[in-house]
């Protein structure tokens, strides 16, 4: 295993560029792809690309609240306090790297933002605790937990086709979360995840004698100079009092919290926009004041940067991909092989693949999903496992998509290339689990009926 990790650390080391040229990389490629498979013209495709350019900006922008929004609420002082016991009792390299990849996994799986921002929280704080680990090491193992997010409950596909009137409705119907998230197989597949990646991750650590890069101790100095600002105003004056005031922030997150009852209690549904309106005023109440509000979301901005540069790339990337028909092709190339039970797996196959030029599960799905629709109806397939196939693609290959992991870059000031060797072996790992489970959910599970 040392031998291999060493091998695909090199290896990214040398080739692999960073996150933003990756990207330029792929728009190129997609525009080649299109023009030299389907047959498209440059101009065309060139079109297609711009248009498509600031196509997903609201979701950009609900994506970077989350993150923003996620670091407060993960490095809030009540949060700050449960991490740090639960650091305390970690004592070894090995345990660290496992409870970094459980604190990661648990917190994507009850949502992605926020466990994107806790688990690179708490791999620092384990880091700077304990000597001997691996650095590089635990902030990927913190970051392979994100997979969990296919799995759980902020899983955006399973999520949106569970919605009543969701954009694909007339085509699928609705599929009930107990059928997708919430089926056996598929919460089997969770534990499954949970107890083995961790201890695979640990097993990825430097054995004694071998190379270990540990974190630099004064990583943190400047954040806590920036976190203490919100604390720093001592004038008596009303400017003062009003900036730390306790009891507006206490309101106005009161009346954030009851609002948020409100909605659940006359039908309202957790979309992204309500689960980005609960961190903020949560987030609001457990720092305290206002200063410190503004003081702990200015770091937390930092983590975004990547976001707000590339997705737009992406969002073109995805006009290209949909202006062109390479979606239908990449999944016909799989579809055409397959039989009513081993559809999902052709799906997950596929959609991994599309998961590089199309990062975004909602995005994805938007392009992907109406073939996948068309293909289960045509062959008798379970709808619910084509979809979780789909999804589980996603979240597959989102261990090794450079876009995701630019906040762990951004908490870590690590390179992509420091972390990837690792997440492509962890990434070899997870698929080996989707793929049986994919696989036995579709030759012995129950196929519930194709929806009219």
């Amino acid at each position: 295993m040392s031998k291999l990790t060493a091998f695909f650390t090199e290896l990214m080391r040398k080739y692999l560029p960073d996150p933003f040229v990756f990207a330029i990389a792929l728009t190129l490629l997609t525009v080649l792809l299109a023009v030299g498979i389907e047959g498209k013209g440059v101009m065309e495709m060139t079109k297609a690309w711009g248009d498509g350019f600031w196509s997903l900006l609201a979701f950009t922008t609900q994506m970077a609240v989350i993150l923003a929004m996620g670091y407060v609420l993960a490095t809030a002082p009540l949060t700050d306090r449960m991490l740090n016991r639960i650091v305390a009792r970690v004592h070894t390299p090995y345990m660290a790297i496992v409870v970094a990849t459980l604190v990661g996994s648990v917190g994507s799986y009850l949502n992605w933002g926020f466990g994107l921002v806790i688990g690179g929280v708490v791999a620092k704080k384990l880091a700077l605790k304990i000597k001997g680990v691996h650095y590089p090491l635990i902030i990927a193992a913190a970051y392979s937990g994100f997979t969990m997010y296919g799995l759980g409950l902020s899983a955006s596909i399973p999520v949106l086709v569970s919605t009543a009137n969701h954009p694909l409705a007339k085509q699928m119907g609705t599929i009930p979360l107990s059928e997708t998230i919430f089926s056996a197989p598929m919460l089997i597949t969770s534990l499954v995840v949970l107890v083995t990646l961790p201890l695979l991750n640990a097993w990825l650590h430097p054995k004694a004698g071998e190379k270990v890069v540990e974190v630099n101790p004064d990583i943190d100095k400047a954040e806590k100079t920036t976190a203490m600002a919100g604390d720093m105003e001592t004038e008596n004056t009303l400017a003062s009092r009003l900036n730390n005031s306790r009891i507006l922030s206490g309101l106005i997150g009161l009346l954030g919290i009851g609002y948020a009852i409100v909605h659940f209690q006359t039908g309202g549904s957790l979309d992204l926009n309500m689960i980005n309106f609960i961190i903020l005023f949560l987030g609001i109440i457990l720092l305290g004041t206002p200063a410190a509000y503004v003081a702990r979301l200015t770091e937390g901005i930092k983590t975004i940067s990547g976001i707000i540069l590339q997705y737009p790339f992406y969002a073109g990337i995805m006009a290209i991909m949909a202006a062109s028909g390479l979606v239908n092709t990449i999944s016909h190339a799989f579809v055409n092989v397959a039989t009513p039970e081993s559809l999902p797996f052709w799906g997950l196959l596929s959609s991994y693949v599309i998961n590089f030029f199309a990062p975004s599960a909602g995005g994805h799905w938007v392009i992907q999903g109406p073939f996948m629709i068309d293909a289960a109806k045509s062959l008798g397939s379970a709808l619910n496992q084509t979809t979780m196939a789909v999804m589980l693609g996603n979240a597959w290959n989102d261990l090794v998509q450079p876009f995701w992991i630019l906040p762990a870059l951004a908490l870590s000031k690590l390179k992509l290339r420091d972390v990837m060797g690792y997440t492509v072996i962890m990434m070899l790992w997870v698929g080996v689990i989707y793929i049986v489970a994919v696989l036995l959910w579709g030759y012995l599970g129950v196929h519930p009926a194709p929806a009219a």
